[in-house]
């Protein structure tokens, strides 16, 4: 038990903001149990779009409390050194299903929960939600027992909850099983609504887990920014120094926000170009590459094309050929 009240029983709901972990909610919202979420935050998180978080949207209708808890620097190190491996990409899912708990424990007693749901479905996502991966998780997260699951309860054992009476283990679900259909069909008889039918993690993704794996082999120090540009532009590795090339006028205006005081910053005036940047020691050995790619992807006529870089202002300039295709693509990360 995670707390002894004697009021109305209450539990804490982990919600992505998906339509899983809202029917979840709402399941047991129907049985009078009092719902408070949380949603822990990610710059990897697929349920964030256009500065709205999915999660706060979900539960409005619900008329359930939220907290939205960023996960941390700390959780670098989850992605960086999983003890339980990585599922298709660079996502460490059970060690994220851990690491998330623990911090659900404590404010599950802070908020006066006596226990904690999530929307998780039996078979839904190969890497953590089997039976084996669930009693791991609630292991290491020191919840045996404890995690409720109620689009699955009753494929599942009886967890504290069900077992104390605090919810009706007949009144949940044996959903198993990869698609939707039968939550989506549920969320309409129930007249719900929701933002997106499931949840996501950019780790998942072949081409973004490599730029993720890149930089964590060629830099010790990682800023949120070095976090942030991951999800932008065209990289490219030379050695040490990445380059990253804006694809829009969208990712060149937030390269050049996200940019630091040290980097280089490169652009073909007078014509369409991407906005590239250049990191890295010894950066100016690696200027004319980045020069290069930068006339390779602009709307330059072929031929010597000026480049104008510099680290606050395009104070200076060089005249390069624009790289090949192939060139730039063997140095694609």
């Amino acid at each position: 038990m995670l707390t002894d009240s004697v009021h109305k029983t209450r539990a804490l709901g982990l919600i992505s903001g998906g339509l899983d972990s809202t029917l979840a909610a709402k399941l047991l919202l129907d049985q009078g149990i009092q719902v408070t979420a949380v949603n822990f935050t990610s710059p990897f998180c697929l349920c964030t779009s256009g500065g709205k978080c999915h999660a706060a949207e979900a539960v409005r209708d619900l008329d359930i409390p939220i907290m939205i808890v960023p996960k941390g620097r700390d959780y670098l190190k989850v992605i960086k050194r999983p003890r339980h491996g990585y599922g298709s990409g660079m996502n460490p899912c059970v060690d994220c299903r851990i690491y998330i708990l623990r911090k659900a424990k404590t404010l599950a007693k802070r908020v006066g929960a006596k226990f904690i749901f999530t929307g998780e479905v039996l078979g839904q996502r190969p890497t953590s939600q089997h039976l084996s991966a669930l009693r791991v998780i609630e292991r290491e997260a020191g919840l045996e027992n404890k995690v409720l699951r109620p689009l699955s309860a009753q494929l599942l054992p009886e967890t504290e909850a069900e077992e104390k009476g605090w919810v009706d283990r007949g009144k949940l679900m044996a959903i198993r099983g990869r698609g939707r259909r039968t939550q989506i069909s549920l969320a309409s008889e129930a007249g719900m609504e929701y933002p997106c039918p499931s949840g996501g993690c950019l780790l998942t993704q072949k081409e973004f887990a490599r730029k993720v794996k890149d930089l964590f082999e060629n830099k010790k120090r990682i800023s949120t920014n070095d976090i942030l540009l991951l999800k932008i532009g065209r990289h490219f590795r030379v050695g040490k120094n990445k380059i990253v090339v804006g694809r829009n006028k969208l990712e060149n205006d937030r390269l050049s926000q996200l940019k630091s005081r040290y980097d280089y910053m490169f652009a073909v005036l007078g014509c369409g170009s991407p906005t590239t940047v250049l990191q890295g020691p010894k950066v100016k050995k690696i200027v004319r590459t980045a020069a290069s790619l930068t006339a390779c992807y602009s709307d330059a006529e072929a031929g010597s094309v000026l480049v104008s870089y510099g680290r606050d202002a395009f104070e200076k300039s060089i005249v390069v050929r624009p790289i090949s295709k192939e060139g730039a693509a063997d140095l694609r990360i």
